[in-house]
């Protein structure tokens, strides 16, 4: 379900899914969360390499593109965290602390 995201975010995804229960839609949810960090993350990068504005062909200088779609991005995967109810750090961190409201899945062990 994650094979299209970045593989750190994919990692993160199913770490999620591995310490929570989380039904069928939530991994959906949890998908959508992992695509946008990505397009935020790329987003980023692009502005990284071409700067935050260019020149229109007045002279004039415009906001790249690519700043709307991180902001859009990243507003999108807070929404998708906390419809998910995680309130947990995003793909950088190895391992999510517990959701307030979803169950836990415990191992036996």
């Amino acid at each position: 379900m994650y094979s299209h995201l970045e593989a750190a975010t994919s990692a993160w995804c199913e770490t999620v899914e591995a310490e929570f229960a989380l039904d069928d839609h939530h991994r959906r949810l949890l998908a959508l969360a992992g695509a946008a960090f990505d397009r935020a993350e790329q987003a980023r990068a692009a502005i990284a390499e071409h700067g935050l504005t260019y020149l229109d062909h007045h002279g004039s200088p415009k906001p790249r593109p690519e700043a709307a779609i991180e902001n859009t991005a990243r507003t999108s995967f807070a929404r998708l965290i906390c419809e998910l109810d995680l309130d947990c750090a995003g793909p950088a961190d190895s391992r999510p602390p517990a959701l307030r409201s979803n169950r836990r899945l415990v191992h036996a062990g």
